[in-house]
C-alpha cells in the first residue's frame, strides 16, 4: 500500500493530473494513435521492444486477409501461419531494437494464407517516446509483387531478344562463310576459262570478272572475320580489301602502289558493305585506265577522314587524269520519283560568236 502510494504520488507530482486522468489521456494517445495508423496506406505493425503487436493498421488486416483480433497482441512471429518467422529478418529487428538501427528493403516472398504469393518488402524505424522509458518499432510492408513479375518478365525478354541475336549472328556467320565460298568457286572457274579460251579481248574480260570477283571476296572475307556485324571498323576493313585489290590486280608486275589512309572511325554493316563495293570499282577503274603506261611512281590513294558524326572517302590516282572526252558537263539529279542523269555540251566557238554580234 505504501509502495502504491508512492507511485502514486509520484505520478501526481509528475504530471500534475489525477490517476484517471492520467488513464484517460494514455487511452485517447492509444486511439489517437491507432487513428494515425489506420490511415497510412501501406500495411503497418506498431511492435514494442518484445516485437509483439501494439496496433496494426486497416490496410494490413486489408491486404493480408486477417481480423484485428488476430494480430493484436500478439508476437510478429506467430502471426500467420508463421510467414514472419525468418531468422535473418529475427536478427535484423532485434538490431533494431538494441541499437536503432533502420531496416529497408527486407524482401519476403512466400505462399500467403488466403491471398497466394506475394513478394514483400519490409522496411522498419525504432521509435523513441519523450520519457525515453519506452521504444516501439513501426514495421511497414509494401507489395512489389507485380513489380518483380515485370522486372521477370523483362529479364526473360531480354534473355530471348540475346538468344535470338545469337541466332542472327550464328546464321548470318554461315551465310557469309556460304558466300564466301560461292565466291572462290566462281573465281576458280573464271581462271580456268582464263587459261583455255583463245581469244585475247576474250581472256581480258574474263579476267576483268575475275578480278571483280576477287574483289567482293575480299569484302566478304573481311565482314566474316570481323568480331562485330552491328559496327566494322573502317581502318583495318580498307586495308584488307586494297591488299586484296592489290595482290589481284597489280601484282610483282607493275611499278604502282595502292596506299591507304584512314584516321578512325566505325561503319554500320550495311554502309561498310557500300564502302567497299565503291572503293573496289573506283581501285579497279584507277588501276586500268589511270596508267596505260609503265611510271615509275604510279601511286592509287584511298583516304577515309573520320571527324565525329561526319566522315569522306577519297580515291586519287597520279595518272594521267580524265580525257576530255565530250566536252560536256554531267549533272545527276535524284528525288523521290527517280533518277536522272544528263549531259550538257555548249560549242565554245559559238558562244564566243553569240557574245560578239551582241555587243
Amino acid at each position: 500500500m505504501a509502495v502504491g502510494n508512492y507511485v502514486s504520488g509520484a505520478f501526481c507530482r509528475r504530471s500534475s493530473l489525477s490517476v484517471p486522468t492520467l488513464f484517460k489521456d494514455v487511452e485517447d494517445t492509444r486511439t489517437l494513435a491507432q487513428a494515425i495508423v489506420d490511415t497510412v496506406r501501406e500495411p503497418l505493425l506498431v511492435l514494442d521492444g518484445d516485437l509483439t503487436v501494439l496496433a496494426v493498421s486497416r490496410s494490413y488486416c486489408s491486404i493480408f486477409r486477417v481480423q484485428y483480433h488476430d494480430v493484436l497482441g500478439r508476437a510478429l512471429y506467430v502471426l500467420g501461419d508463421g510467414q514472419w518467422r525468418i531468422p535473418a529478418l529475427h536478427t535484423i529487428l532485434e538490431k533494431i531494437v538494441r541499437e536503432r538501427a533502420p531496416m529497408e528493403g527486407f524482401e519476403v516472398d512466400h505462399v500467403f494464407p488466403g491471398i497466394g504469393r506475394r513478394v514483400m518488402l519490409l522496411n522498419a524505424r525504432k521509435v523513441f517516446y519523450a520519457d525515453h522509458a519506452r521504444s516501439s518499432v513501426l514495421l511497414a510492408f509494401e507489395d512489389v509483387t507485380e513489380r518483380r513479375t515485370i522486372e521477370r518478365e523483362k529479364e526473360e525478354l531480354l534473355r530471348q531478344t540475346e538468344e535470338l541475336l545469337l541466332q542472327k549472328d550464328v546464321l548470318l556467320r554461315e551465310l557469309e562463310h556460304r558466300v564466301g565460298n560461292s565466291l572462290q568457286m566462281i573465281a576458280s572457274i573464271l581462271m580456268l576459262k582464263v587459261r583455255s579460251v583463245g581469244s585475247d579481248e576474250t581472256r581480258l574480260h574474263l579476267r576483268d570478272v575475275y578480278q571483280r570477283v576477287m574483289a567482293i571476296a575480299a569484302v566478304q572475307q573481311h565482314l566474316h572475320t570481323s568480331a562485330r556485324f552491328d559496327h566494322i571498323e573502317i581502318g583495318p576493313y580498307l586495308t584488307s580489301l586494297c591488299e586484296s585489290l592489290a595482290e589481284s590486280m597489280i601484282g610483282d608486275s607493275r611499278s604502282i602502289s595502292l596506299l591507304v589512309r584512314v584516321n578512325g572511325g566505325t561503319a554500320e554493316y550495311a554502309t561498310a558493305v557500300s564502302l567497299g563495293l565503291i572503293v573496289t570499282e573506283l581501285v579497279i577503274n584507277a588501276l586500268k585506265y589511270a596508267f596505260p603506261r609503265e611510271r615509275p611512281s604510279g601511286q592509287v590513294f584511298v583516304d577515309y577522314h573520320f571527324d565525329v558524326l561526319d566522315w569522306k572517302l577519297t580515291v586519287s590516282d597520279n595518272g594521267i587524269g580524265k580525257a576530255e572526252g565530250l566536252n560536256a558537263e554531267v549533272e545527276v539529279l535524284s528525288g523521290p520519283e527517280g533518277v536522272v542523269v544528263s549531259l550538257t555540251h555548249a560549242n565554245p566557238d559559238l558562244a564566243a560568236s553569240s557574245l560578239a554580234a551582241g555587243a
